[in-house]
């Protein structure tokens, strides 16, 4: 392997450890700790595990967090209930709904239905629009957190061309937005894949960053990309490994091995994306609390 490896543990624990002294002062000075509540509807092993993480996270830091479990066969109205119970709940200031939903709620429904001052996962309309305008309030952690592991290891998006490969409203659209602005961490040339795209490879290639985020194992290999290009591999799938014991293994988007000959940097999976995403998860949440004292700095 020739690639830097971008490690997103160690730059997550840099900003949970700047999150965290905040989080501190806030309680010191204002006797507030920030909220954050995640409401997890059904019982897909993969999400109940991410929450954890993101309760564990967030009490870590000093916050104060709490899961909301609710049945899988939960109706709609019964959700948006609970959805409006913590928007009127001072003691917390981040309201996040745990996705994929269950086939019975409908997803832009209950994510309009958080107020938009504690969706800080960035996916109300309402923010999604201030980030398109440029006026950011709530960036999607996933997005936030690519954005800092580029800039904290020197690969400043600035000038360069930025190939994303997926267009979902989690990471591929918002990244798009982030990263085209102008504003210090962006200015970059954006193009966005997906699955109508013509001859990928082509584009791929001419990559200086390429993000993947489309959600396929491996797909995309060495010949895809050019040498000395800064790799985001979002990607997190599960494959068969009968070796193992639990009987499968992560890999990303990309293949990993080939295409770390070729790259400058490259972020491994697990270990690169996934830590980043719950560091900027708990600062979007401090955000909001410092927001719900000092209005005037939103």
């Amino acid at each position: 392997m020739s690639a830097t490896l971008i490690d997103g543990t160690s730059i997550a624990a840099e900003v949970r450890g700047e999150v965290g002294e905040v989080v501190a002062e806030m309680r010191n000075k204002h006797g507030i700790a920030p909220g954050l509540a995640v409401v997890l509807i059904g019982d897909d092993p993969a999400s109940a595990v991410y929450v954890r993480m993101k309760e564990r996270a967030a009490i870590e830091a000093g916050m104060v967090s709490e899961t909301i479990n609710l049945p899988a066969d939960t109706p709609q109205e019964e959700a948006l209930a609970v959805v409006q119970r913590l928007n009127e709940d001072a003691r917390y200031h981040g309201i996040l709904v745990q996705l994929p939903l269950p086939d019975q709620i409908d997803e832009d429904t209950v994510i309009q239905s958080i107020n938009p001052d504690k969706d800080v996962d960035g996916l109300h309309p309402f923010n999604m629009g201030l980030l398109m305008a440029g006026k950011p309030r709530f960036i999607p952690a996933t997005p936030a957190g690519i954005q800092q592991m580029l800039l904290r290891t020197g690969n400043d998006p600035s000038g360069k061309h930025v190939v994303v490969c997926g267009r979902s409203n989690i990471v591929g659209k918002p990244i798009m937005n982030l990263l085209m602005q102008r504003q210090d961490g962006a200015n970059a040339t954006v193009s966005v894949c997906h699955t109508r795209t013509r001859d990928l490879a082509t584009m791929t290639r001419q990559a200086d960053i390429l993000i993947a985020a489309v959600g396929s194992p491996q797909m995309i290999t060495a010949d895809m990309v050019r040498e000395d290009v800064v790799v985001i591999d979002v990607g997190v799938n599960r494959v068969d490994a009968p070796e193992r014991r639990r009987g499968y293994r992560l890999v990303g988007d990309v293949d990993f091995d080939a295409v770390a000959e070729k790259a400058a940097a490259i972020t491994p999976v697990p270990g690169g994306v996934g830590p980043m995403t719950i560091a900027m998860l708990l600062q979007n949440t401090m955000n909001a609390a410092r927001w719900s004292i000092h209005p005037d700095l939103r």
